[in-house]
């Protein structure tokens, strides 16, 4: 699919002869802009139409094709945001109020992204889009075109060629946290996703969900399991050669975590606030706990949820005590989690099974 970029308007003769009114050009493209619209709506108005007529005439219909399959000839903006049916106003004040944050990050099939944008998009809302530096040439020129028709929705500014379970998945959503740390909508709460990842839930669900929390930070998690105890007591170097990429365990024995701090284990998709984002930024015990996890594995595993545990200073923790002392068998196992820091994730991970409220994950 290749989108093209917004068509502009008639310019203004500013070199003697007739000059249009600029108010009369503004309407001119926003007529043009209507009529563009209205010609794609009443396409597929038609094309509902004639599988109408077509089932009232007994044509049985398979489904051997995606219902959402994705226009692949060149599109402008408005007709691919017409064809596409995006969303293109806020469709609350509730919503107006409370825009999120959105990281994506991608490395591979662009319609299954395209898809996921498309669901997730809302014009309050601003999108950082992270490609691996890996990926191919014809993948981040389809995403570029892609997000050139949204001016709420950017590439990160710094790309990573990212190794499955390596320190580079979490700089990953860093680089585009920082991105978003700078933006001038008022988020309040950044979502991390991949791209494959789909929501259960509308934009206004997921909204009335998170304002619940009252702006404390969502990183379920618990005291390491002993099958991962070894991620952050070895040291663990990323490979990559050949288009093959891994992650390998070394023998060598880490030096323990810096500020005397308790490492916890928890997922790596998570709900922060605004401040919290700003102190991982910033704050020293944030970026030392980095540089310390650059040689563990997963280190987005342990990563959110150990800084939203830190006792004292950390912005929407949550509380200013220490917490408990969870482990894999009261938390997790049996449904007791913190309730201070659950997050029943608006999507579900097929990969373990497990259904969480407002994502799925692995299509």
């Amino acid at each position: 699919m290749t989108v093209g970029r917004k068509k502009k308007g008639k310019k203004l003769d500013l070199e003697g002869g007739h000059t249009e009114a600029p108010w009369r050009t503004f309407l001119d493209s926003r007529e043009h802009e209507s009529r563009t619209f209205l010609k794609a709506a009443l396409s597929n108005v038609s094309l509902l139409a004639n599988v109408c007529h077509q089932i009232s005439e007994g044509v049985v219909f398979y489904g051997t094709e995606n219902a959402l399959k994705m226009p692949h000839r060149e599109l402008a903006c408005d007709e691919y945001l017409a064809h596409s049916h995006y969303i293109t106003g806020t469709l609350s004040s509730e919503e107006a109020a409370f825009p999120l944050a959105y990281t994506v990050a991608i490395h591979k099939d662009f319609d299954t992204f395209a898809r996921l944008f498309r669901a997730i998009y809302m014009p309050q809302n601003v999108y950082c889009v992270h490609v691996d530096e890996k990926a191919t040439a014809e993948f981040k020129e389809a995403v570029q075109q892609l997000l050139s028709c949204f001016p709420n929705a950017f590439l990160a500014s710094k790309m990573e060629p990212v190794v499955y379970g390596g320190i580079s998945r979490l700089q990953a959503d860093l680089n585009c946290m920082r991105d978003l740390a700078a933006a001038e909508v008022p988020w309040k709460y950044v979502i991390n996703t991949c791209g494959q990842d789909f929501p259960l839930k509308t934009n206004k669900e997921i909204v009335q969900y998170l304002k619940g929390f009252k702006g404390k930070n969502l990183t379920p998690g618990v005291l390491p399991p002993a099958h991962a105890i070894g991620r952050t007591k070895y040291v663990h170097r990323e490979f990559s050669a050949n288009n093959i990429s891994y992650v390998i365990k070394t023998g060598k024995l880490k030096t323990p975590p810096p500020h005397n701090m308790t490492i916890y284990f928890g997922t790596a998709y998570v709900a922060l606030s605004r401040g919290f984002i700003n102190f991982v930024l910033q704050d020293q015990r944030a970026l030392d706990l980095l540089s310390w996890s650059k040689d563990t594995y997963s280190p987005d595993e342990h990563f959110w949820v150990t800084l939203n545990r830190i006792p004292e200073g950390v912005p929407t923790s949550g509380s200013t005590r220490p917490r408990p002392l969870q482990t894999w068998d009261r938390e997790l196992r049996d449904g007791t989690q913190d309730p201070e820091s659950s997050w029943p994730r608006p999507f579900v991970e097929f990969q373990d099974e497990k259904v969480s409220k407002m994502f799925m994950q692995k299509l």
